[in-house]
């Protein structure tokens, strides 16, 4: 889809599309304003969100918290950010919080936990990569700038491998499959088709936004460390559940990519 004329070259710009906000000039009406929700996963062992809602960037309108109690959590947002609290969230049924998402209003979207390893200081890099044409952002503790905080031997060959994988199936060279923290546009959540059947988070968005073409950017994210570490049943549970879901959602034109690649091999 072309996108709307830059203003220094009259040319359009290949990243945004025709209803993107343009960047402000001189003399010109103001720009439509966007707004962010933050949709917050709270596990059984997080921490109590208040300390998450005190660090929201200005850019965060709406918060949903999708989990936890029905404590007095919110007490700590800023003035005009509106907190809303959907649960108990059953975790037996997948990472994926599709009630909070599909319950957001803003026009972007930003997904996060609530224990501790993701910072919202970083989410205006998101909204930045969203408003300059993409339509999915995902953070990577692989690239400069980005950081894991714990990361055994056996995750990290494992998740090399289904990189490998990915790589070949969908043709995308990412560095982070399965990190959580992403963001991206209120209109593409049908286009995602979040379903609520124990699909692992990073795996089932990041693969449906590969499947249907959708602009993607990687930022750098800083993993602090978790209060709850990952455990080595975990590590299995999520490989499985992301390898099924880069299998089952593979494009048609896999073989061909696949190709050249057996054809090196053989000679």
């Amino acid at each position: 889809m072309t996108g709307p004329e830059n203003p220094r070259d009259g040319e359009p710009h290949p990243l945004r599309r025709a209803t993107d906000r343009l960047p402000g000039r001189p003399g010109a009406a103001p720009a439509a304003v966007t707004t962010a929700s933050l949709v917050v996963t709270i596990r059984p062992g997080d921490r109590d969100p208040d300390w998450l809602l005190a660090r929201l960037p200005g850019a965060v309108r709406e918060v949903v918290l999708v989990g936890g109690g029905a404590g007095g959590a919110g007490r700590a947002a800023p003035d005009g950010v509106r907190v809303r609290r959907l649960g108990p969230w059953d975790t037996g049924r997948g990472e994926v919080p599709h009630a909070g998402l599909l319950a957001a209003t803003g026009d972007h979207l930003v997904l996060m936990g609530a224990d501790g390893s993701m910072s919202p200081q970083e989410i205006p890099h998101y909204l930045h990569y969203l408003e300059s044409g993409f339509d999915f952002v995902k953070g990577s503790r692989f690239i400069a700038g980005g950081d894991p905080a714990d990361y055994p031997l056996v995750r990290r060959l494992g998740h090399r491998a289904l990189l490998r994988l990915a790589r070949q199936l969908y043709g995308q060279r990412l560095t982070d499959l399965w990190y959580g923290f992403c963001a991206f546009r209120r209109e593409f959540v049908g286009l995602l088709d979040l379903r609520p059947d124990g699909v692992e988070l990073g795996a089932e968005l990041v693969t449906h936004a590969l499947h249907y073409g959708l602009r993607i950017a990687e930022v750098p994210s800083l993993e602090l460390p978790r209060h709850q570490g990952p455990s080595a049943s975990r590590t299995l549970r999520d490989g499985g559940r992301i390898l099924g879901t880069l299998i089952e959602e593979r494009p048609h034109t896999m073989l061909q990519r696949m190709r050249p690649a057996v054809r090196l091999r053989a000679g």
